[in-house]
């Protein structure tokens, strides 16, 4: 019987390791998907910044020409930013240039809280594992109301 016992408890105690690690494994990429894009909207020192003028939209990205603010940077005839379908041709959008590239991610809040998405979408998905897997109710809750609140702020600033 002791043996039955201590055999359940070490699947028992190897489940709540896997997903503990799987759980850990999807915050930490979607943090690492998200950085990629939010090191250039959060920490804007040295970096090209000034305005797209959208002229053509298509589905998730619009291009447009680009003026530097501050008389750093250069102008550039066409840059391509990826932008939710709120915004149309003939909106001034301020931006900050990704270095090397004609790629421009959008600054201020609205581009800070949307260059965090993936990791809005990650706590969503970590809050099933954890609440599901981990029968941890309250941290589910947690996970799942951040992930919320990244996302509902994505959209209402964009």
């Amino acid at each position: 019987m002791g043996e039955r016992n201590a055999g359940a408890w070490l699947v028992n105690a190897l489940r709540a390791l896997g997903l503990t690690l799987l759980t850990l494994l999807i915050l930490v990429s979607a943090g690492w998907e998200s950085w990629k894009t939010a090191h250039y909207v959060m920490l804007t020192k040295g970096r090209e910044r000034g305005t797209v003028t959208l002229m053509n939209c298509a589905d998730s990205t619009c291009t447009g020409p680009f003026a530097p603010s501050g008389g750093a940077g250069t102008a550039r005839t066409q840059v391509t930013v990826s932008l939710p379908v709120r915004h149309k041709v003939g909106d001034q959008v301020p931006v900050v240039m990704k270095p090397g590239t004609d790629t421009a991610i959008r600054s201020g809040w609205g581009g800070m809280i949307f260059s965090w998405v993936p990791l809005g979408g990650a706590f969503l998905l970590a809050a099933i594992v954890v609440g599901g897997g981990l029968r941890m109710a309250r941290t589910a809750w947690s996970l799942g109301a951040a992930g919320v609140a990244v996302l509902l702020g994505a959209f209402l600033t964009l």
